[in-house]
């Protein structure tokens, strides 16, 4: 499914990828395609692409500006509408992704999460996840990291498609994008509460 998705997304899809491309190259330069490290199954690193959506600006001292102000409306946009993770697509096709999936997370958090956060990487992670239907950004990193292990624990193929139409219907509302304090999510210092998995959100699947 994920080979045969993916692959069908890019053919139809090309035009809406080459101009997001463009439009990138001209409103915030190069490079268009933001490269970086993520860990996936099994916590193997591998190179995940987006398209870039914050400017390269920096202070006296040569240090990037705040991600507020580094975030253009242009950005704002391409997040908003998931546009900057169509780039993914070839992360699935290599097989590093999966269309559902735990989102892949910097790889700098690997030696914070404790035993019950490392489980979300025995899975491959996705372009959409029960995380991102559930609040994206706007829901706290306990909350995330109890989702990512409660659908892996509970994979389906079913639930898989449900959480594919979910993510489509989130996409067109453009719920979570942000947290509730910053433009992006706040960063994860490893902190780590009593593990609950609220009735409501096992019911979602």
């Amino acid at each position: 499914m994920d080979f045969i998705l993916s692959f069908l997304a890019l053919m139809i899809l090309w035009p809406v990828i080459l101009i997001v491309a463009l439009l990138v190259r001209l409103k915030l330069g190069g490079p268009v395609i933001f490269k970086q490290d993520r860990p996936g199954l099994n916590e193997k690193i591998f190179v995940m692409y987006k398209f870039r959506t914050m400017s390269d600006e920096r202070d006296d001292n040569g240090e990037l500006l705040p991600d507020k102000i580094r975030l253009t409306k242009f950005g704002k946009f391409l997040r908003s509408t998931s546009l900057d993770e169509l780039p993914e697509l070839f992360n699935i096709l290599k097989g590093d992704m999966s269309i559902i999936g735990p989102r892949p997370l910097l790889v700098r958090y690997l030696p914070l999460y404790d035993e019950h956060q490392k489980r979300r990487h025995e899975v491959r992670p996705g372009l959409s996840g029960l995380a991102q239907i559930s609040g994206r950004n706007a829901i706290s990193w306990e909350d995330k990291f109890n989702l990512d292990v409660f659908y892996v624990d509970n994979i389906s193929f079913i639930k898989d498609w449900k959480i594919i139409l979910l993510t489509i219907k989130k996409v067109f509302v453009r719920e979570g994008i942000n947290s509730n304090h910053n433009e992006t999510m706040e960063a994860f210092r490893g902190k780590t509460e009593q593990i609950v998995i609220v009735k409501k959100e096992k019911e979602m699947v």
